[in-house]
Formats: C-alpha cells, structure tokens, sequence
C-alpha cells in the first residue's frame, strides 16, 4: 500500500479518502484502525526487501506516526498505542539503522549523552513511566540524526514524503471541523481552547495544524501539489490555518509563520542564475495567493472571537487585561519561562549528571510538578553537561545545513524544517512525532536537478557563391 500512497497516481482521491477518515474517526475508531494495520501489513514486503531502498521504510515511517494525534482523537487505543509517535519511530528507525548504511555517527554520541540520565533520581519520586515520557523524545531524535543523516533523496521523493506526512492531517481537520461546536455556544476567553481542538489537547492540535499549513505551503511552492488541484490545496491551506488559529494556541501557528518566512528569504535572495538553472517558482505568482489566505484566515477569526485572537497573540491574559497581573515574559510563554529558569537552576547545582531523567519537574523551585515545554532546559537540568553536549551537537548538524544545498528552493525547506522542529522544543518539548520527522527530513542529502535548458535548432543559412563568368 505504501508504494501506491508514494506513487500517488490519485491525489484527488487521496486528499477525499484522508479527509473522510477523520470523519468516520468522528463515531468509530474502527475505520482508523483498520486502515493503519492494512497499511503495515501491506507494506512489510517492500520494508522487508533486501538491498530495499531507505526511502520506502522512512516514507512508511514518516506516514504511520502522523496518524499518532488522529488515533488519540479516536481512542485507539491498546490497538494502536497512545504515544504511537515515540514506539513506532523508535522501532522503525532502529530496524533501518541495523539495515542500512548510516553516516550519522554523532547521533551516536548524542544517545551516549542520555546514559547516564537512566541510573540517577535526586528527587525519589521518579517512576519508570516518568522516565520513558521524558526520555524517549530525545533518544528518538538522536536515532534519527543516526539513520537519516546523508541519506541520499531526490527533491521529488522528499515531495512524496511531505505529501504523506500531510495526508493524516486532513483527517484532524475534518475529525475538528465536525466536534467544533457552533461560536454561539463557545464562550472566547484568553487561553487556549479545547472546545475549539475538537475536544483534545489545544496546544498538540495547534502543533499540528501548524505543521500542516507548512506542509501544504512547501507542496504548492514547489509545484509538488497536495490535492493535484491548486484552488483546493489553497481551500486547504485556508481551513488548516483558520482551524489552528481557533485554538488560540500559538505555538503551532507562530511555527508555520516562522518556516514560511525562512524559505521565502532564500527564494527572494536566488540570484537569476539560480532561478534559470533550478527553475525557481514565481514568488510573486505562489505566494502572494497564499499571504493573502494567512491574513483572511486570521481577520476572520479575530472577527468571530470579537478581537481576542489579537490579544493573545499580543500575550495578554485576562488578567493583564483586568490589571491584576503586569504582562512579562512569564505571562507571554503562559508559565514556560519559569519552568526554563527553574531548570537551568537546577543545572547550575548539579551541573555534571543532572538530576536524572523525569526528576526535574519534581525539584525545582519554580512551577514544581509542571512537565517541562522546553526541552533544552530539560535536557540541561536532567542531563547536566552531558545535556549541554547534546543539544551543541543537535546545533551543529543544523549550521552545517547552510553548507549542503545550492538549490536556494530546497535550502530554504530543509532550514525552514529544522528551524521548526527546534523551536516545537521550545514550546512542545520532544514530546510529539514532530521534533524527530523534521529533524530527520532536514538532514538529508537531496540531489536537485537543474532545469533543462531548451533546445536551440540552428537555422542552416544557404551562401550562394557568387558566378564568376
């Protein structure tokens, strides 16, 4: 099945069929369920191949842990795990470190880091569900910089798996756009919204609905195309940025804006060579279009919300508005900078090892007992030096992606996807498939081909000598 999801000789009836999966999803979990182990089951013989291509097994990946927000919404579970995202990559990448070549030895170094985190627990109170909820975020992106890192793509074969990894989306958009009650009823406060999240956690649906809005950006960019229709992959693009802007959780949006602009700043800087010899898109032509989407999207929302949505973008609260509180940097990230400085803290009195994998939210002094959102100050805390290590190596794979890439258009992704999954750890910790699939995307070695030069048919000029008589 996955070889005819990769082919995609359909993408009308692909774009429908994802769309009414999280219809069904709306009154059984059994349509979801049956279609993800159809989909395992039917795709273990080309995973299975030997001498196979790493780009079936990363595009079998890639599609099966997008479904992890789906089947949350679902209820899925046991028959798909509830953390589908962490097992599932884990398993996967695992198999494919094991047959395939790897370059990515300091992926490696990074899962070494997270060692000695395993045997410490300053607080007492960490259990082994704690540990694997906070540990297996990072040990998840350290296999993926292991596995992914050099893996040879064509640009068109990345198209593919972005196209996969946006398909499951579809379904949280139409499963959402059903459970959203009428704006009647809702009652619009400062804060995100789990009524407007059809029902689940605001800020992972946000994540995801951000992340889609840049999936289908890069696919209507790049002329790779969602739907195989431009006005629908723009009614998409529209309905995924509306419906993640409702859920007045910014993290996820603010996270799509940042990618979009990324990529636009190395598409207008491509000099005319480089648009002849890669046929670069019409910025103007592409983009114009899909601005314009963005800012209708969020004037009808603020409208619908009397105004709120701008506020909360501003960073205000019902009680900076009231005058109870004054609006700081605390208020802004709703709690997460005090969790960072908590952290660091901690760090800075047990600066070696850390305080153990899943400790630190119970012995810092700030926001105690609160999972920590950001993951570098996590890392640190828990990790201690071996947490700062990791996260300098995670840094420095990511400046070398400004040496890799000529084709400003395919720079401009791969940054504009490692940029996104690192900031996602800054709001979202590495507790989504998010982090560890962009993360893995960004470090590939995709070959581009340079646009053919049209052929040029030379006209055979006749001389007529002259007679001489």
């Amino acid at each position: 099945m996955i070889k005819g999801l990769v082919l995609n000789k359909h993408p009308l009836f692909w774009t429908i069929f994802h769309l009414l999966l999280g219809v069904t999803a709306t009154f059984t979990p059994y349509t979801v369920i049956a279609w993800f182990y159809f989909v395992i089951l039917s795709s273990m013989g080309h995973v299975l191949k030997k001498n196979s291509s790493p780009f079936i097994l990363i595009s079998l990946l890639l599609y099966l842990v997008s479904f992890e927000l789906l089947s949350r919404m679902a209820r899925t579970s046991p028959f798909i795990p509830y953390e589908l995202g962490k097992y599932l990559l884990a398993a996967g990448v695992v198999w494919g470190i094991f047959s395939h070549k790897t370059k990515g030895y300091s992926g490696i170094i990074m899962l070494l880091c997270l060692l000695p985190s395993l045997f410490i627990d300053l607080s007492g109170l960490v259990e082994r569900s704690d540990v694997i909820f906070n540990l297996l975020g990072a040990v998840n992106v350290a296999l993926v910089c292991w596995f992914f890192y050099q893996q040879k793509f064509t640009s068109e074969e990345v198209g593919k798996v972005i196209r996969l990894m946006a398909y499951p989306i579809l379904g949280i958009l139409s499963y959402t756009f059903i459970k959203t009650p009428d704006f009647d009823e809702v009652e619009f406060v400062l804060g995100a919204n789990m009524d407007l999240s059809g029902g689940f956690g605001s800020n992972q649906v946000s994540t995801l609905f951000g992340l889609g809005t840049l999936l289908v950006f890069i696919l209507i960019i790049s002329k790779w195309s969602l739907s195989g229709n431009f006005y629908l992959d723009v009614a998409i693009l529209f309905a995924l940025s509306f419906q993640g802007l409702l859920t007045f959780s910014r993290g996820g949006m603010i996270g799509a804006l940042l990618g979009v602009v990324i990529i636009l700043f190395f598409l207008r800087g491509a000099t005319l060579s480089q648009r002849r010899r890669y046929g670069l898109p019409n910025v103007g032509k592409y983009v114009i279009p899909m601005i314009l989407v963005g800012v209708l999207s969020f004037v009808v929302v603020d409208q619908i919300t009397n105004g709120l949505l701008s506020l909360r973008y501003q960073g205000e609260t019902m009680g900076t508005i009231q005058g109870s509180k004054i609006k700081t940097l605390n208020t802004i990230s709703t709690g997460r900078f005090d969790i960072f400085m908590g952290d660091v803290n901690l760090w800075f009195d047990h600066f070696v090892f850390g305080v153990g994998a899943g400790a630190s939210r119970f012995l810092r002094e700030t926001m105690t007992g609160t999972i920590a959102h950001v993951e570098l100050s996590r890392l640190l805390a828990e990790n201690g030096f071996f947490g700062f290590v990791y996260f300098v190596i995670l840094s420095w794979l990511g400046v070398k992606l400004f040496k890799n890439q000529r084709n400003p258009l395919i720079k401009g992704i791969l940054i504009a996807l490692y940029i996104v999954a690192m900031y996602t750890t800054f709001h979202a910790a590495m507790r989504t498939y998010v982090t560890p699939s962009l993360l893995g995307l960004s470090l590939l070695a995709v070959q581009t081909s340079k646009k053919a030069k049209p052929k040029v048919k030379k006209k055979v000029v006749k001389v007529l000598e002259p007679v001489v008589s």
